[in-house]
């Protein structure tokens, strides 16, 4: 399968659908129950996605490529100058378990290097064990706590390091 991924502005529809989709998910997984539509719209109004948006936030959404459905997001914003956090980690689950998850953290990783960040960091529940499994196979390891959330009990970052596009060319021999 084949996605495309790009910034989003955080309200369009399609945006929209995709947090409120992770949010019933994580939320119906917390409480173990499915989540209503005003249990969202109470996380939402608790955790607003209002900074999502440049110079120091990006909204990222993955579509099918063919089908141009939505397959999941990410978000990233800035916490400092040189620190982003990731956000909104989400794969639809007809896309699953074909490697979109690691493909949407590198693109958030590469908005936030794009933003100036030099590090990235994320908290995440004890029940998201398929996300802990990914963020650590990418390399992010446990952090001091950055944040009181009462849903955070795993903060996890990493270093950013720029990718290179290219081997430099080497210049010709003098001869």
């Amino acid at each position: 399968m084949t996605w495309t991924i790009q910034p989003e502005p955080r309200t369009s529809p399609d945006a929209v659908a995709a947090v409120r989709a992770y949010l019933r998910e994580t939320a119906g997984r917390y409480w173990g129950r499915p989540a209503t539509e005003q249990e969202v719209d109470a996380v939402l109004a608790e955790e607003p996605d209002d900074e999502l948006v440049p110079p120091r936030g990006r909204f990222l959404l993955a579509r099918d490529a063919r089908e141009h459905t939505v397959a999941g997001c990410a978000a990233v914003l800035l916490a400092d100058a040189t620190t982003a956090e990731l956000r909104r980690v989400w794969v639809a689950p007809h896309a699953r378990r074909r490697g979109l998850g690691a493909r949407l953290v590198g693109a958030a990783e590469e908005a936030a290097l794009a933003m100036g960040a030099r590090a990235v960091r994320l908290d995440t529940r004890r029940d998201l064990v398929e996300a802990r499994r990914l963020y650590e196979r990418l390399g992010y390891t446990p952090v001091e706590p950055f944040n009181d959330s009462p849903y955070a009990h795993h903060w996890l970052g990493k270093p950013l390091r720029p990718k290179l596009d290219r081997i430099p060319e080497q210049a010709p021999p003098r001869e």
